[in-house]
């Protein structure tokens, strides 16, 4: 139902979507950030606890790195975005009993552009000078 989210409670959000929000604050900060900085950053009026969970739970499943501050600890993602969003397209690909139709119906729904870029990256030719290939 519209308004409802994580098992139709009115206004409560999905684990995974406050993970990414999360992630998001973090990824978006010029180094690690407490918990109560991360806070600042996310949208809504989420309790301090929550965060505090959410935090928690990503350092648990080695998403992210903690370096102790104060009496608190401050976190930074374990990888970029695009490190995170990479690892996440490959355990879906290798979790599916067809790898070739995945891969083809990927394919088929890149635009014009995307298409264009992995053509390029396929064939060793992205624009850079090769260093570190």
């Amino acid at each position: 139902m519209k308004g409802f989210r994580d098992g139709g409670v009115p206004g409560r959000r999905a684990r995974g979507e406050l993970e990414s929000n999360v992630l998001a604050a973090l990824w978006s900060a010029d180094g690690p950030l407490t918990a109560r900085q991360v806070l600042e950053r996310l949208p809504g009026d989420l309790a301090y606890t929550t965060v505090l969970t959410i935090l928690s739970r990503l350092y648990g499943k080695g998403m992210l790195v903690r370096h102790r501050e104060g009496r608190g600890y401050a976190y930074e993602p374990e990888r970029d975005e695009a490190s995170h969003t990479a690892h996440r397209m490959k355990s879906l690909l290798e979790g599916g009993s067809d790898r070739e139709a995945v891969l083809t119906r990927f394919v088929s729904e890149l635009s014009e552009q995307d298409e264009q870029l992995l053509h390029q990256l396929l064939s060793g030719h992205d624009g850079r000078d090769g260093a570190g290939h």
